[in-house]
């Protein structure tokens, strides 16, 4: 089955733009012009990859990630016409994975869409993952789980995205190294990732949040100054 790609754009100029590359390349493209529209669309059509303007008629695109955020973990390019780091950031900590600025060539956006269906997808069931793959990290009192993609702070669940939950399982594999950006990224994004390197701090601030984690007095992830973030040695 092709890779299904939902484009939210209330320019139907340039969403037809973009649905005509990513029809070339083999994807199934639905598109959708509002906020609305778009919630109701991820929904129905369960997409791989939302390519998501953020202004739009209804409520605005941010409001489309957060409320999307609570069904699916489909990847999230966020598109905005404002080259502002607040709108990045925003659309980055509620659960986009990249970001582009318009004007934007569309071959970048198809190959950024490459890039991000090279990562794997969600976690397999128990039942196709050898025993000798799952692996039970436990950082005090950080438990993450890789068969069952489950985390718990003293025992109570925690709830990560996809992206969220990959940055936190390549720290916890191996606790007593620093990792860089750069590093971050190639295990957890990939080799052909094409985004900004402050994806990695959006996202490490927001584990943080969901951990009851601070960069002042870390429990878990421990910034190294100059360097990168590394988990707190046990």
């Amino acid at each position: 089955m092709s890779e299904r790609v939902l484009v939210v754009d209330d320019e139907i100029p340039m969403a037809n733009v973009v649905r005509s590359y990513l029809d070339r390349e083999g994807f199934t493209v639905t598109m959708a012009h509002t906020g609305p529209d778009a919630v109701e669309a991820a929904r129905t059509h369960d997409p791989d990859v939302i390519i998501l303007d953020i202004m739009l008629p209804g409520f605005d695109g941010l409001e489309v990630c957060k409320r999307i955020r609570e069904f699916s973990d489909a990847y999230v390019i966020m598109l905005t016409a404002r080259d502002e780091e607040v709108d990045k950031l925003l659309g980055l900590a509620i659960g986009a994975d990249d970001y582009l600025v318009k004007p934007f060539s569309p071959r970048e956006l198809v190959a950024r869409v490459r890039a991000m269906l090279r990562r794997p997808r969600a976690a397999l069931s128990s039942e196709e993952i050898p025993a000798t793959e799952a692996v039970v990290y436990r950082i005090g009192a950080l438990s993450i789980d890789t068969g069952s993609r489950e985390v718990f702070v003293d025992d109570e669940a925690v709830e990560l995205t996809r992206t969220e939950f990959d940055l936190l399982a390549a720290l916890a594999a191996r606790p007593r190294i620093a990792f860089t950006r750069q590093q971050l990224i190639h295990e957890v994004w990939g080799p052909g990732w094409y985004g900004d390197e402050h994806v990695v701090d959006v996202h490490i601030g927001h584990v943080r949040t969901k951990l009851n984690d601070t960069a002042d007095q870390p429990r878990f992830i421990r910034t190294v100054r100059g360097v990168g973030y590394g988990m707190v040695a046990g």
